[in-house]
C-alpha cells in the first residue's frame, strides 16, 4: 500500500492520487524502461534542484538559529603585535621617547559578555527558530508540489496513450468508410460530394492521430524533464489496475472541511509562521529603545628591546654642583656610574603583566530617530504578513468550496459515463453476435467497437477523477490518504 498526503494546489490536479497504489518496480521490455509513478516521484525528488535549493535554505536557517543561541555566550579573544621602531618614537614599555632603533611586542587576552541588550538576542533566537520551522515547511511544500506535478504528467501520458489508440481506431473506421464510399460511387450509388466528405473525414482523423502522437511525445518529455533525466531517454509508464471500485461519499460540508484544513494545510502553516516571525522582528526592533550593559575583562603585557635593567652602581668622586653664596664653600653631590644590561624578555613579560575588569553602559538618547524608524518598519512588515496570511486563508476557503463542487460534478460524470459504457457494451455485444453470423458488415462492427472503447476510457477516467477528488476532500478533513 502506497501512501501520499498532498499539501498544496490539490484542486488543480485531477485524476492523480489514485495511481499511488501501484507497487514500485522496473522492468525492461525491448530495451525500454517501464517505470511506475512511485519511481518517477523518487527520481524527481532526488534530482530536482528546487528541492536542493529549499534544503540549502533550511540548512542556512538552521545555522542562523544555532548562531543566535551561541551569541549568548561570552567572547574570548587574544591579540599580539610586534614592531621595529626607527627614529624618535615612544617606547611602549617605558612611555618615554627613544631615538634609537628598538623592537617591541604587545599581547593580551580579553573577554566580554552582554549583560542586557533590550532582550534582542533572546527575541532573535525565537525568531530564527520560527524561520527554521518555516523553511522546513517550505521544503515539504516544494516536495509535494513536485509530487503533484509528476502525478499530473504521469497521468497525461496515460491519457494521451488512450487518446492515441482511440484516434487510430477512428482513422481506421474513416478509411473503411472512404473505401465503402468509393465502391458505392463506382456502382453509381454515391456522388463525388459523398466521396469528398469521406476523404475529409479521413484527413481529419489522420490529423487527430498526429495531434495525439505529438501530445504523447510532449507528455513523455515533460515527465523526463521533471525527473531531470536526459530528454532523449526512451521509457514507458505502467498503468494502474483498478480491480475494485466503490463509489465514495460525495455529501460533504465545505465549512467543516475548511475548519479541518486550517490545521493541516501547509500554506496556512507557512503564512502563520511568517507572521509570527515578523512579530518577533517587532520585539527585536523595540530593543533599540533600551540601554545596553556589557561586562569586560582582560590581561595584557609588553616587551621592548630598548629597555635596560640596572645591575649595579660604581661610586665616583663627588661632583661640585655649586658654591655657597658669599663664601668659598663648595656644594658637592655624589657621583656614580650605573651599570645596565638588556632587560630580558621573560622578565619584562612578567613585570609588565596587567589586568582589568569593567562595565560598559550605553544609553540611547538621540540617533536621528533610527530606532523609531526600525520599529515602524517592523510593524509594517508584521501587518503585511498578517494580510498575506488572511489572503491564504481566503484562497483556501475558495479552493475547498470548489473542490466540493468538483466532487459532486465528478460523481455525476461517473454515473453518466458508467451508464453510457453499459449501453455501449450491450450494443456491441449484439453487433458482435450479428457480425459473427454475417448480418452486420465490418464497418458497423468497427464503429460499435470504437464507441464501446471510447465509453470505457471515459468511464475509467471519470472513475479516477471521482476517486481522486474524494481523496482530496479526505485530506482537507485531516484524514490520511491511503490506496
Amino acid at each position: 500500500m502506497k501512501k501520499i498526503i498532498p499539501y498544496s494546489t490539490l484542486p488543480k490536479v485531477t485524476l492523480a492520487l489514485s495511481f499511488m497504489f501501484i507497487t514500485g518496480f522496473v522492468q525492461k521490455t525491448n530495451a525500454q524502461e517501464i517505470i511506475t509513478i512511485q519511481q518517477a516521484i523518487d527520481e524527481t525528488l532526488h534530482n530536482n534542484l528546487q528541492v536542493k535549493q529549499s534544503q540549502l535554505s533550511e540548512s542556512l536557517s538552521d545555522e542562523n538559529f544555532k548562531q543566535s543561541k551561541n551569541a549568548l555566550l561570552p567572547t574570548l579573544n587574544s591579540n599580539g603585535s610586534y614592531n621595529i621602531n626607527y627614529g624618535r618614537s615612544v617606547d611602549p614599555s617605558t612611555n618615554q621617547f627613544n631615538s634609537q632603533q628598538f623592537s617591541s611586542f604587545n599581547g593580551g587576552v580579553s573577554t566580554s559578555i552582554n549583560v542586557f541588550q533590550g532582550f534582542q538576542k533572546l527575541n532573535q533566537i525565537k525568531q530564527n527558530k520560527i524561520l527554521l520551522d518555516a523553511d522546513k515547511t517550505n521544503t515539504a511544500k516544494v516536495k509535494n508540489d513536485l509530487i503533484l506535478k509528476v502525478i499530473t504528467s504521469y497521468l497525461d501520458i496515460l491519457y494521451n496513450k488512450d487518446f492515441l489508440v482511440a484516434a487510430k481506431q477512428q482513422l481506421s473506421v474513416a478509411q473503411q468508410q472512404l473505401k465503402q464510399q468509393q465502391e458505392l460511387l463506382d456502382v453509381g450509388n454515391k456522388t463525388l460530394a459523398d466521396l469528398a466528405e469521406a476523404k475529409a473525414q479521413v484527413a481529419t482523423a489522420d490529423l487527430d492521430v498526429v495531434t495525439a502522437e505529438n501530445s504523447l511525445s510532449i507528455s513523455y518529455l515533460t515527465l523526463a524533464q521533471l525527473m531531470d533525466i536526459p530528454s532523449a531517454t526512451k521509457y514507458d509508464v505502467k498503468a494502474p489496475l483498478l480491480e475494485s471500485f466503490s463509489k465514495p461519499l460525495t455529501s460533504v460540508n465545505p465549512d467543516e472541511v475548511y475548519s479541518s484544513a486550517l490545521s493541516v494545510f501547509p500554506d496556512i502553516k507557512l503564512a502563520a509562521l511568517k507572521t509570527e516571525a515578523s512579530k518577533r522582528g517587532m520585539d527585536i526592533a523595540k530593543g533599540n529603545y533600551y540601554p545596553s550593559l556589557s561586562f569586560g575583562a582582560g590581561l595584557s603585557t609588553n616587551y621592548s628591546s630598548g629597555r635596560k635593567s640596572i645591575v649595579g652602581v660604581i661610586p665616583k668622586e663627588d661632583k661640585v654642583i655649586g658654591v655657597v653664596e658669599g663664601t668659598t664653600t663648595r656644594v658637592v653631590a655624589p657621583d656614580f656610574t650605573t651599570l645596565t644590561e638588556n632587560y630580558k624578555f621573560k622578565n619584562q613579560i612578567q613585570d609588565n603583566f596587567g589586568q582589568y575588569v569593567g562595565l560598559s553602559l550605553q544609553i540611547p538618547i538621540f540617533n536621528g530617530f533610527s530606532a523609531r524608524s526600525t520599529v515602524r518598519k517592523a510593524k509594517i512588515a508584521y501587518m503585511q504578513n498578517q494580510t498575506e496570511e488572511q489572503l491564504v486563508k481566503n484562497n483556501l476557503n475558495k479552493i475547498i468550496y470548489q473542490a466540493v463542487a468538483d466532487l459532486k460534478a465528478a460523481s455525476g460524470t461517473f454515473e453518466s459515463t458508467t451508464n453510457t459504457f453499459t449501453a455501449r457494451k450491450e450494443a456491441f455485444s449484439v453487433i458482435e453476435q450479428r457480425y459473427n453470423v454475417g448480418l452486420v458488415n465490418s464497418l458497423d462492427y468497427n464503429t460499435s467497437l470504437t464507441n464501446k472503447n471510447k465509453a470505457e476510457i471515459d468511464m475509467i477516467r471519470a472513475k479516477y477523477d471521482l476517486l481522486f477528488k474524494a481523496k482530496v476532500i479526505d485530506y482537507y478533513l485531516g484524514q490520511q490518504i491511503v490506496f
